[in-house]
């Protein structure tokens, strides 16, 4: 049986260590907290202090940055890239290649469709057809 973590040299030079999530794969850097029902798929990469919820599903190919909260149920496809300090809402849908910037927040129950992006700072609220009001 192979080991369950691998070592990562940062821009700075220092090692961190990765565990690989027993539901998925993906790696989750020591000090972040992801629930054991989370779906993180290989490929995806879960910075520390980061907080994932039950039921949440992270793509491959995601990067989730420091200080992030991912809410119950939300759903963040392949290749996207939040930022640091964003908020993820509970059951929100983040398309595939997205950018959510520094400190985001995007409500509960908002999807944002492929290819599409929220600011550093601002929050994204939509409806269940994804019409959508930024503040």
């Amino acid at each position: 049986m192979g080991k369950n973590y691998i070592d990562i040299e940062n821009d700075q030079g220092e090692t961190l260590r990765y565990r690989k999530h027993a539901n998925g794969r993906g790696l989750i850097a020591h000090g972040a907290k992801v629930h054991a029902s989370a779906l993180v798929e290989a490929g995806a990469y879960v910075e520390p202090g980061v907080r994932v919820a039950e039921g949440a599903f992270i793509g491959k190919g995601v990067w989730i940055e420091s200080g992030v909260i991912i809410g119950p149920g939300a759903r963040i496809a392949p290749h996207a890239h939040v930022g640091p300090d964003a908020v993820i809402g509970g059951n929100a849908k983040i398309g595939i290649r997205c950018e959510i910037g520094a400190g985001a927040k995007v409500a509960p129950g908002s999807i944002l469709p492929d290819d599409e992006s929220v600011a550093a700072g601002k929050t994204l609220i939509t409806d269940r057809r994804g019409l959508r009001h930024i503040a």
